[in-house]
């Protein structure tokens, strides 16, 4: 069994929550794109586990992959695992597997990153990880491979080829290409020897593992609207979030999904420039923000909150084909009163129950809300469905009956433990 879990929003979700749930019932969990400018974060007795590259399943007995999809920090991966073992929890080869063919972020992306962000006249709010230039390398075959920089004779000789052009661009932005020489090379050499032995190639363990009639998740970052192609351009990540891409990056044909889980946060955020038609500021805005802790795992940056918007979750569950929803942070809304759900827009004079086309036009949209009823009650520790509130289990009905697609489970604070499965009433 093949399952795709994406975001159907513009991230921080909770999908790592629910991967880290789901994956005890399977053997592998794989991420399929993205690099470390995402963050996952993990509650498991007290502790918190902070992720951007190595997938969710850490805390699961389950294989860990990470596909040739992603672009990868290779001082970030081994401050992960480092950190992890600090907690006792060791990442072996055994463990984790990353692809030969996995992209690696080098230190002239990064400057790049922040020499072109300096340089827009209109900020899209990169995090300044070199994920863009690596994934523009990427697509101009000018990458370097996790396969290169294991082998020190033919890291250097691709330097060689690369770097000339690399200052000359740094030059071009007003930057000091000198800053891209250094000892970071042979801290790169280095690293390449330690992940040396974590090389695989993912694509063929999936292949025999579904052979095999083992599970295998695939866990994506970020969310559907920051896809490079259907997101909110410009505002958009660098990499295809949405779960068509988890076939194509990891080399898995189709016909091999069987479920893709939609995550749906019960309010929306976004992070950094782009439309966010709900936008709530002022005291409703600030309470949301506050109690769902909504700042970035990865840049500590304050999240813009806002009320659902259920014609951006139509478009989602149409790009993803998802098979089921999981709804997370319900507790956020408790003691509001009314909830509101965004179920249209107005623009230009019309009603629209589907996101326009263009970012400009998403961007000046009215949404048109329908109020609903809140709760007062404490639901972080509620076990069962029908012991919610009334009113939340009608704001989750409101929701899939719009969705005309189930929602199976729902997450009511950030321990593993507070999470219902919606057919155990």
């Amino acid at each position: 069994m093949l399952t795709i879990i994406t975001g159907s929003q513009f991230g921080d979700e909770g999908k790592g929550k629910i991967v880290d749930l789901l994956s005890t019932d399977y053997q592998i969990v794989v991420r399929f794109q993205g690099g470390d400018n995402a963050g996952h974060t993990i509650i498991a007795e007290g502790e918190k586990f902070k992720l951007h590259i190595i997938p969710s399943g850490i805390l699961s007995q389950s294989r860990l992959l990470v596909g040739p999809g992603t672009v990868m920090n290779p001082e970030i991966i081994v401050s992960e695992i480092d950190n992890l073992a600090r907690s006792n929890i060791k990442v072996t080869p055994e463990k984790l597997g990353i692809d030969a063919k996995t992209s690696i972020i080098m230190p002239y992306h990064i400057q790049l990153d922040e020499l072109n962000e300096v340089a827009r006249q209109h900020k899209i709010g990169t995090t300044k990880r070199g994920i863009g230039f690596a994934y523009i390398d990427k697509v101009a075959r000018d990458e370097i491979q996790l396969a290169d920089i294991i082998d020190k004779h033919r890291f250097k000789q691709r330097l060689e080829k690369l770097l000339p052009q690399k200052k000359e661009a740094i030059t071009s932005f007003g930057g000091d290409s000198d800053k891209i020489e250094g000892d970071w090379m042979d801290r790169y050499i280095q690293i390449g020897q330690t992940l040396k032995s974590y090389v695989t190639d993912v694509s063929y363990e999936i292949q025999i593992a579904l052979e095999d009639g083992k599970n295998v998740l695939a866990e994506g970052a970020q969310g559907t609207y920051l896809d490079v192609i259907h997101g909110t351009q410009k505002y958009v990540t660098s990499s295809s979030t949405i779960a068509g891409s988890a076939c194509a990056n990891l080399g898995i044909g189709p016909t091999r999904v069987t479920n893709v889980i939609g995550i749906v946060k019960a309010y929306i955020t976004r992070v950094g420039e782009g439309p966010l038609p709900t936008e709530l500021g002022g005291k409703i805005g600030d309470q949301i923000r506050e109690n769902g802790g909504e700042y970035g795992t990865t840049t500590g940056r304050p999240r813009r909150c806002g009320w659902l918007d259920l014609p951006m979750l139509r478009k989602a569950i149409n790009l993803n084909g998802y098979t089921q929803l999981v709804l997370t942070k319900l507790d956020v809304l408790t003691k509001l009163s009314p909830v509101k759900i965004c179920t249209g827009y107005k623009l230009n004079g019309k009603t629209l129950k589907y996101p326009p086309l263009q970012t400009h036009e998403l961007a000046n949209v009215s949404p048109e809300y329908t109020e609903l009823e809140g709760w007062n009650q404490d639901i972080t520790n509620i076990k069962h469905y029908s012991e919610l509130p009334g009113a939340a289990r009608d704001y989750i009905q409101y929701i899939e009956n719009v969705a005309k697609i189930p929602i199976t489970s729902i997450s009511l604070g950030a321990g593993r433990e507070q999470t219902i499965t919606k057919d155990k009433i």
